[in-house]
C-alpha cells in the first residue's frame, strides 16, 4: 500500500496505522472522504512485533470485530495465538485498500489557526509536511514503556528489558528470571517462563484477576451480556477509580485457564509485594504481598457474584456456583531480594505504559498529560482520538469496541467537514 505525500493539503489525516486507526479510514473510505493515514512503521505491526511467542488473546474469538471483518473461524469461544492474530488482521487489510503511507513517522502537529493542522512527516524521502481539516491521533493510549528511576542502579550484570521485549525465554540469560508486574503481560510472561522449566521470582501490585470460565462459560461472554463493555465510562460502577484499575489478569493459553499465583507458588514461584526500589544486587519490596494476593481473590469471587446474579435475575440453566479457595498463603511478607544470592540474571519490567503526546501542539491534555476527550472528541475543533484505553466504554481500545468507537469519530468527522455524504454503514 502506499499513499503520495506530495499534496500540500488533505482533509484528513489520520495518525497511525494500527487496528483503531485503519478503521477509522475504513469508515472515511466508505463516506467517499479523501484522507491519508501515516503509520511510522507498518500496518498492525505491534501485534507480530511486540508480542512474545506464545502470547494469546486473553478475550474470546467472537470479541474481534473490526469493519466490514469479523472473526469468523472454527473456534469462537477459543483464543487466538499472536500468529493467528496477524494473519486475522491481514485477512481483514486485504478487504480495503487505506490510503496508507507507511515507514513515515509524525514529528509534529500544530495548530494553524481555528481550523486547520499542519503535519510534520519524516519518511523515506526525508522531512515534509501537509496540512489538514482534521487530525485523528491513533497512535495508541500509552507508547511509552515504563522503567524505574532506580533501574540503573542495579547490578549491570544483570540483564534488564521492557516485556514488550520479551519474545521467548531462550532470549534470556541462563539464570533465574525477576518479573516486575502483575498485570495482563507480567504475569502470562510469569507463567511462560514458569512452564519453560525457569526459576521466577514475581514482584506484584495491585492488578485484580478473574475465572477465565464459570458455570459453564467464559467470563467476558458473562459480562458481555451484562453490558459491562458496553457501559459508558462516566456511568460505570466505580467511576474514574474503577478505569485507572490494571486490568484482570487471566490466560488464554492452553484453550484458556485462570492464572492463579498461590498456585505458582506451590510449584516453587517466588513472591513478593510492590517493589519500591533497589541498588547494586538488592532490591526491597512493600509488605504487601498478602493483602494484594487477598484483594484479588475477592475481585475474582465478586465477579462470580455478580454473574450468579444476573444468572438468577434471568433464570438461566447454568451450573452450580462456586467460589475460589486459597491453596497457598505467604508466611510473611519478604522485604528484600538478593539478585545474585538467588542466581537472578534477567529483570522483565512489565509495570506500563505512560502517555507520549508533546509532539501535539494543542491544548487537549489533562495534568497528567492524558487525552481530554469524550468519545474520542476533544475540545480543540478538528482534534480527535481512538484506540484509547476507556475512551468510551471498557471496550474501548479491545477489538470488541474498536468498530463502535471509530465508526462514531468518522461521522464527527463527516459532519464537521460539512459534506453532502450518505451516513456511514453500521459497524459489522
Amino acid at each position: 500500500m502506499s499513499a503520495n505525500t506530495s499534496a500540500a493539503h488533505v482533509p484528513v489525516v489520520v495518525i497511525g496505522g494500527g487496528q483503531a486507526g485503519l478503521s477509522v479510514s475504513w469508515y472515511l473510505g466508505e463516506a467517499g472522504v479523501e484522507h491519508l493515514v501515516v503509520e511510522a512503521e507498518t500496518a498492525v505491526h505491534a501485534w507480530a512485533d511486540k508480542r512474545w511467542d506464545n502470547f494469546t488473546l486473553v478475550t474470546p474469538n467472537w470479541h474481534c470485530r473490526l469493519p466490514g471483518y469479523a472473526y469468523d473461524g472454527p473456534d469462537p469461544d477459543g483464543f487466538m495465538t499472536r500468529d493467528e492474530v496477524v494473519a486475522w488482521l491481514k485477512g481483514w487489510l486485504q478487504t480495503f485498500e487505506p490510503p496508507l503511507v507507511e515507514h513515515t513517522r509524525v514529528t509534529r502537529l500544530q495548530r494553524l489557526g481555528a481550523d486547520r493542522f499542519e503535519v510534520t512527516l519524516d519518511g523515506p524521502s526525508g522531512v515534509t509536511s501537509v496540512t489538514c481539516d482534521q487530525a485523528v491521533i491513533a497512535t495508541g493510549g500509552y507508547p511509552l514503556p515504563v522503567i524505574p528511576p532506580f533501574a540503573s542502579a542495579l547490578d549491570p550484570a544483570v540483564h534488564q528489558v521492557h516485556s514488550e521485549e520479551y519474545f521467548n525465554p531462550d532470549q534470556l540469560p541462563e539464570g533465574s528470571v525477576l518479573v516486575v508486574g502483575s498485570g495482563q503481560s507480567g504475569t502470562q510472561i510469569a507463567e511462560d517462563l514458569h512452564l519453560a522449566g525457569r526459576q521466577v521470582h514475581l514482584a506484584i501490585g495491585n492488578a485484580p484477576r478473574v475465572a477465565r470460565f464459570y458455570r459453564g462459560r467464559d467470563c467476558m461472554t458473562w459480562l458481555s451480556d451484562m453490558g459491562l463493555y458496553d457501559t459508558p465510562t462516566q456511568e460505570y460502577p466505580g467511576g474514574r477509580a474503577a478505569q485507572e484499575k490494571t486490568n484482570h489478569y487471566v490466560t488464554g493459553r492452553g484453550g484458556g485457564r485462570d492464572i492463579d499465583l498461590r498456585r505458582f507458588a506451590l510449584e516453587g514461584m517466588q513472591l513478593y509485594g510492590m517493589l519500591t526500589d533497589g541498588k547494586d544486587s538488592t532490591l526491597r519490596f512493600a509488605p504487601t504481598l498478602t493483602d494484594a494476593l487477598d484483594k484479588a481473590d475477592a475481585v475474582y469471587n465478586s465477579i462470580c457474584s455478580d454473574i450468579d446474579r444476573h444468572i438468577d435475575s434471568l433464570g438461566i440453566d447454568a451450573p452450580e456456583p462456586a467460589r475460589y479457595e486459597p491453596v497457598w498463603a505467604p508466611e510473611e511478607d519478604p522485604a528484600e531480594l538478593d539478585l545474585a544470592a538467588e542466581g537472578v540474571t534477567s529483570i522483565i519490567w512489565a509495570i506500563g505504559y505512560r502517555p507520549d503526546y508533546r509532539w501535539i501542539e494543542a491544548s487537549a491534555f489533562d495534568g497528567g498529560g492524558r487525552p481530554m476527550q469524550t468519545r474520542g472528541i476533544t475540545e480543540v475543533p478538528g482534534l480527535s482520538f481512538v484506540g484509547l484505553p476507556w475512551m468510551h466504554t471498557w471496550g474501548s481500545g479491545r477489538f470488541l469496541g474498536i468498530d463502535r468507537d471509530a465508526q462514531y469519530v468518522a461521522e464527527h468527522i463527516v459532519g464537521a467537514l460539512d459534506q453532502n455524504r450518505p451516513r456511514l454503514a453500521a459497524a459489522q
